[in-house]
């Protein structure tokens, strides 16, 4: 299982601003950097992961880091409609996989990504991420809607992951998500440590145990 020690370097440039503020308050460059190790433990067999923490915690840092031929962070949207702006694949194909991530709405297909909502958007995302890889690593995923939309993406992304046999991992902010995505293992960024299955999911408050001992070979350490 891969262990990371990540190291995220800032060095602003010198300008008269920047040497005030760390004049004033006695701040040097090196205290902005960041330091995230630690270890994701996930089974030999699964479908559904998450990274999840709290801002700022390193969650898109070790996903770019560890997953980064699977990892999305966004698109480029240029067609004028959505359905021509996914890969090349069938329509049926396509029709199959916006209907399988939840974006019904066929009059919505017809639409350009920009007029859509943050709802659609998502799905569309989802849909395009699912038809161009079997690996896809989703970063702020259900963010920017409301735990509604959240709650009905997470279960129809549950379902597509699984009848597809791909390999989905979600970063989120979000906890209540792992009640409804229902993952095969979770890495939690608050405490840089993982635990496997919803059965061992906890409140956004509560602390998880490490699911296993900490395996795998250990990378040097990573400069940004």
């Amino acid at each position: 299982m891969p262990h990371f020690d990540i190291v995220k370097q800032n060095t602003p440039e010198q300008t008269f601003r920047v040497s005030k503020i760390e004049a004033d308050f006695d701040v040097k460059p090196e205290h902005s950097c960041e330091r995230f190790t630690g270890d994701i433990n996930y089974p030999d067999e699964w479908n559904i992961g998450v990274i999840v923490g709290g801002s700022g915690t390193g969650k898109s840092t070790i996903a770019k880091e560890l997953f980064s031929d699977a990892y999305i962070e966004h698109f480029d949207y240029t067609a004028q409609s959505v359905i021509d702006d996914m890969p090349k694949c069938s329509v049926n194909e396509i029709s199959k996989m916006f209907y399988a991530v939840g974006f019904g709405s066929v009059p919505s297909w017809l639409k350009p990504y920009s007029v859509l909502s943050n709802g659609e958007k998502m799905r569309v995302d989802l849909a395009r991420a699912l038809l161009e890889k079997d690996f896809v690593c989703f970063d702020e995923f259900t963010s920017v809607v409301d735990r509604q939309v959240a709650q009905t993406a997470c279960i129809a992304v549950n379902k597509a992951v699984k009848r597809l046999e791909k390999k989905f991992i979600a970063v989120s902010c979000h906890y209540d998500i792992l009640d409804w995505l229902q993952p095969d293992w979770v890495f939690d960024t608050n405490t840089m440590k993982s635990f496997f299955g919803i059965a061992h999911s906890r409140t956004k408050n509560s602390s998880s145990d490490d699911a296993a001992e900490k395996s795998g070979q250990i990378l040097d350490v990573i400069i940004i």
